[in-house]
């Protein structure tokens, strides 16, 4: 492997639009700069939030320019480092990190937040420190998605938006960890620390709703219930934990009227794995009145959730969570070895594997609720 200051020439997924599908084209990734890494990025989950970029950008993203290269669920192979980089080199294996963990801010030395926002501003608008981004194509520049852009054959990445892995890990399972299933997991066990004998509802059985009806049955939960509108996700969530499954279709009045009649009076912790106001809501109300707490792990930006007021002053709490709280440089490897103990599954989240040719055939098993996560090999 070839390192040093030269443009890489490889494949990648770029959209070039709102609503058009991936087009594989050929790129150049320019060498890291400063305090940057060049990654050969191995396998890459698909994620609904790079659907929903393409495919939703106003009504519950916010805008980032195009083209892009989207992607931010991969991990890799260093290929070489830039000047200034002192904890990682070319060979080892990594997972990028759309969330970074600089060490140094007051949020990384708090222990109340994972929310670092070194270079924040930048990749949330698709490029690196300095303003640019490190992907190429037809000679414009091809922006890089939450600073990551794992549907490239390489992609260059801060080194506080990085972390190294364990040299055994399998590249196509650990990806997972780098957005959905961490962000469920620690919905529950950070986020939420569920308790041992609580009663937990989990609304929405993707990946990350999954990921958190696994992270209530470690917690100890003695009643998860798994909450959605497809049916064919309730095998899997019960493998993963859930003690039963409630389809919203099959009833005629309101989830959360369901909910609280089954627990006779609501459940301890409900999690909301969607990213739907009015499932927050849902979710919201169908906690115990007196002590319940709704965490809120679906992603929108832009939509608001209603609220009201009686259902916080007597004594639920509702919070957020980002990331399920990893501090991410610091967890995500922990994870990797939980993985690798068997203290945590990956592989049944896993229902496709494909090429990067077929990226846009994990995009329609995604939409059409067939997979759980798409592993797209590059």
């Amino acid at each position: 492997m070839i390192n040093g200051p030269h443009v890489i020439k490889c494949k990648a997924a770029v959209a070039w639009g709102r609503g058009e599908p991936l087009s594989i084209e050929d790129v150049e990734v320019a060498p890291p700069k400063a305090h940057e890494v060049r990654v050969k990025i191995v396998a890459t989950g698909v994620c609904h939030t790079d659907w929903e970029y393409l495919y939703e950008t106003g009504k519950g993203m916010k805008f980032r320019p195009f083209p892009l290269v989207l992607g931010h669920e991969g991990a890799g192979i260093v290929e070489s480092v830039g000047p200034g980089v002192t904890k990682f080199s070319p060979g080892d294996k990594v997972i990028p990190l759309f969330l970074p963990q600089c060490g140094e801010c007051d949020r990384c030395r708090s222990p109340k937040t994972n929310h670092c926002r070194k270079n924040w501003d930048n990749t949330q608008m698709g490029v690196l420190a300095d303003g640019t981004s490190r992907i190429s194509c037809k000679n414009q520049q091809i922006y890089q998605f939450l600073g990551v852009s794992s549907f490239s054959q390489y992609t260059v990445v801060p080194d506080t938006s990085l972390t190294k892995i364990r040299s055994d890990a399998p590249l196509e399972k650990v990806c997972l960890l780098g957005c959905g299933v961490s962000t469920g997991y620690g919905a529950a066990v950070n986020t939420g620390k569920v308790e041992k004998d609580s009663l937990c509802a989990v609304f929405g059985l993707g990946a990350v709703g999954l990921a958190a009806v696994m992270g209530c049955r470690v917690a100890g939960a003695k009643r998860i219930i798994g909450v959605d509108i497809n049916p064919d996700k309730f095998d899997k969530a019960k493998v993963l934990g859930a003690t039963e499954c409630v389809n919203p279709r099959d009833h005629n009045k309101p989830i959360q009227e369901v909910i609280v009649a089954m627990t006779h009076g609501g459940v301890d912790y409900a999690l909301e794995c969607v990213g739907s106001p009015d499932i927050m809501s849902a979710a919201l109300e169908s906690t115990a009145d007196a002590w319940g707490t709704c965490i809120i792990a679906g992603w929108t930006e832009t939509a608001a959730m209603k609220v009201m007021v009686e259902k916080i002053l007597m004594g639920r709490t509702l919070k957020g969570t980002y990331f399920g709280g990893w501090k991410s440089v610091q967890d995500v490897p922990k994870l990797v070895d939980d993985y690798m103990n068997n203290r945590l599954e990956l592989d049944e989240f896993i229902t496709h594997s494909l090429p990067l040719d077929q990226i846009n055939v994990a995009f329609d098993l995604l939409k059409s609720g067939k997979s759980i996560r798409t592993v797209i090999s590059l």
